[in-house]
């Protein structure tokens, strides 16, 4: 085998190196990651996930626990999506130092004079067709086309960590064994011409390592630094002109860019929009009127909110100390209403009285859960409730008290069950583990979550679901001791 021909082989396994345009390599899985964030924000910003994003701002756990303010609620779902593009425009603008070309290297200001309406010098003088070369304006078909291509680059990158992962696993394998062969006894002495078959563990490794080599070539592992930034900046200016297109009627302010990708879904009353693509009876916020929103992190229409509208978006997401957020006990109430959920389904089950032991301890492990997740200020609400409802009934529940009270907490925890389950939805979701970080569904909103809902609405709620799973189990237990508050 001559030299050219070593060089051809290790070139087909390494894939091509140009030192003066080099590969993204092992950094194809923050690239994919990244890229997974703008398909995610792309998807969460779809027709149909708009509209059940209006649907949800009106449903009475959101209006009841957040806000009935809905062009305050779609404020805070715009200030939410920016500043999730915000943090994946950073990481853009940290890959893009190793590009050639001065273009992309130059992203972060391409970026501040996309969100300052085109008042960044990089963007005069002619320049905004080098927006229109990375797609804005772009119709349906070729974003989805774009989409569907940075999608295949984001699924073969996390086939291939999961290939690698495997390859690791069977390297270390053959590591072990290797060690104990020299161990265990002499090694046998080879025959001169006779070679040695290769262990099973070995020829698999042998395939994982070719699978891994393909698996590097379609991937975002052999693409230059050039490309794949090129790629997510095209990503970057879509979502952003999709969300000033989205939100442009309930934000003043944000840069009026053209996006022909979708039709725009205005708010009844725009009078940029006044056709019937409506979405809902909002009206446009008059730059002249200065309203105070009635929620728990009230936004004032003021001049200096106008002339800077990002800056007053993140300051909405700040969830003030009379919220569930504010006072840091999301978590906790999310699995509180989950885990009285659960209990009520198992209380609804026919002939749950007839338990056998198993089960009985299995509630019981379940009632001690749900006993050690609450605070104890909350916990010395339910002891209150339950001795006030313990005295009126005269120490006993009968099967009508029983069963308004499972008709009752059925009816919160209708409400109040699908804001709990967004809520772990969303942190799942922010969660940094690898196996979260390839995810490219439609993403949870924060005003769909607990994080901004009234803590006294909140907790009064949560208490009274378990007084009611408390009178259900002292009438189904009779006697047995249901719930230790």
């Amino acid at each position: 085998m001559g030299v050219p021909k070593v060089l051809a082989d290790l070139r087909a396994r390494v894939g091509s190196i140009d030192p003066e345009r080099p590969v993204v390599g092992i950094l194809a899985f923050e690239v994919a990651a990244i890229m997974s964030r703008f398909v995610s924000l792309h998807r969460s910003l779809a027709e149909d996930e708009v509209r059940r994003l209006r649907t949800d701002m009106r449903s009475q756990g959101v209006a009841y626990l957040t806000s009935k303010d809905q062009p305050f609620l779609l404020r805070l779902a715009c200030a939410e999506l920016v500043a999730e593009l915000d943090k994946a425009a950073a990481a853009v603008s940290r890959l893009a130092v190793k590009c050639q070309d001065p273009l992309l290297r130059g992203f972060d200001r391409i970026y501040d004079g996309l969100k300052a309406g085109g008042a960044c010098p990089v963007l005069r003088g002619g320049r905004v067709t080098e927006l229109e070369r990375f797609g804005l304006g772009s119709t349906a078909k070729g974003v989805e086309k774009r989409v569907k291509r940075v999608e295949k680059y984001v699924a073969a990158t996390s086939l291939l960590y999961a290939e690698m992962e495997a390859m690791n696993a069977l390297e270390a394998t053959e590591r072990r064994m290797e060690q104990q062969r020299r161990h265990s006894g002499p090694i046998p002495v080879q025959k001169p011409g006779v070679s040695v078959a290769p262990s099973p563990i070995q020829l698999e490794l042998r395939s994982q390592r070719h699978k891994v080599r393909q698996l590097k070539k379609i991937s975002l592992w052999n693409k230059t630094f050039d490309d794949a930034v090129d790629f997510m900046v095209r990503a970057v200016i879509t979502v952003f002109a999709r969300i000033s297109s989205v939100f442009g009627s309930c934000v003043l302010g944000l840069p009026p860019l053209q996006d022909r990708s979708r039709p725009t879904l205005m708010l009844r009353g725009s009078p940029d929009f006044p056709g019937k693509h409506s979405s809902g009876p909002l009206e446009r916020p008059s730059k002249m009127d200065v309203p105070i929103l009635r929620n728990s992190a009230p936004m004032f229409m003021t001049n200096e909110s106008l002339a800077k509208p990002f800056e007053s978006l993140s300051n909405l997401l700040q969830a003030g100390p009379r919220t569930v957020g504010g006072s840091g006990l999301v978590s906790r109430y999310a699995n509180v209403i989950v885990t009285a959920e659960k209990l009520l389904i198992t209380r609804s089950v026919e002939g749950h009285a007839a338990q056998n032991d198993e089960e009985v301890e299995e509630d019981a492990a379940a009632r001690e859960e749900l006993y050690h997740m609450m605070p104890s200020g909350m916990r010395a609400s339910v002891r209150a409730k339950l001795r006030e409802c313990w005295r009126r009934e005269g120490g006993t529940v009968d099967g009508s008290l029983a069963e308004g009270w499972k008709e009752v907490v059925g009816r919160i925890l209708s409400w109040l069950g699908p804001v709990a389950h967004d809520t772990l939805r969303w942190q799942e979701e922010r969660n940094i583990e690898r196996h979260h970080r390839f995810h490219t569904r439609p993403m949870a909103l924060l005003l769909q979550t607990l994080h901004f809902s009234d803590r006294e609405k909140t907790e009064a709620a949560i208490v009274e679901v378990l007084v009611g799973l408390s009178c259900m189990c002292w009438y189904e237990d009779r006697g047995r001791e249901p719930l230790r508050f």
